[in-house]
């Protein structure tokens, strides 16, 4: 099966679930109210979809028929026209098959702070050894820090990646707030001279308030550290 080929079938996959949770949430005949929009937009989440673009399915979705009786049919109509827009939307992301880090931007003064964020169970602290593999290998100077404090397993992970790879790693206790880790993984790679500072986090729900405010405490104090980090930002 080629490339292609298999975009297309994911993007089927994903067409079905859409289609199966607006046939299971939305009955005909019952009204559309947040309960629903919000547990909707859960599973848009869940299902790996960005947050600004399941935010804007929503938000459309409550200006066209909230309040208002359902009807099925035109909720997933909308839905379809919403992703065809957000995806025909935009330009076009440039990327430099000679360079590994593209088309992530690399900061010129100082080291680079990646920090990945983004719902349970969907291979954050993999993806960060993969991305810190494929640094190391492209002659950069990579810093791990291990901000998954909620879950002592993915310290462990992190750790036994780092030291398959030979980059340095920041860790601490489980239940320390991740903050202070972000913090210190920033300083780390600043006292080292690294060219890059991957920042793993605990799973999150953009409608669990107390854990977004985590988050936004730890883009806050890494941009201390390091200003005008977090450079990039992957979800």
């Amino acid at each position: 099966m080629g490339l292609f080929d298999k975009l297309k079938s994911a993007l089927r996959k994903t067409t079905n679930l859409l289609r199966t949770d607006v046939r299971d949430l939305f009955k005909a005949g019952e009204i559309l109210d947040e309960e629903k929009l919000e547990e909707f937009h859960r599973g848009l989440i869940t299902s790996d979809m960005g947050v600004v673009a399941a935010g804007e399915i929503i938000d459309e979705l409550r200006k066209e028929f909230g309040g208002r009786t359902i009807d099925p049919v035109a909720i997933w109509s909308l839905v379809k026209e919403n992703l065809k827009g957000q995806l025909k939307g935009g330009e076009d992301v440039r990327w430099d098959a000679s360079d590994a880090c593209s088309p992530l931007q690399l900061s010129t003064d100082g080291p680079t702070v990646i920090l990945v964020c983004g719902v349970n169970g969907v291979g954050k602290t993999t993806s960060i050894a993969k991305l810190a593999n494929l640094f190391t290998k492209a002659g950069k100077k990579v810093v791990l820090a291990a901000g998954d404090t909620f879950r002592a397993a993915a310290v462990e992970q992190l750790t036994m990646w780092s030291q398959r790879i030979g980059c340095e790693i920041v860790t601490k206790e489980a239940g320390a707030d991740p903050a202070s880790v972000a913090y210190e993984g920033c300083m780390k790679a600043k006292e080292l001279g690294a060219d890059i500072a991957l920042i793993d986090t605990a799973g999150r729900l953009q409608t669990q308030q107390n854990l977004m405010q985590e988050l936004t405490k730890i883009h806050r104090v890494i941009g201390k550290a390091i200003p005008g980090a977090p450079h990039e930002t992957l979800l």
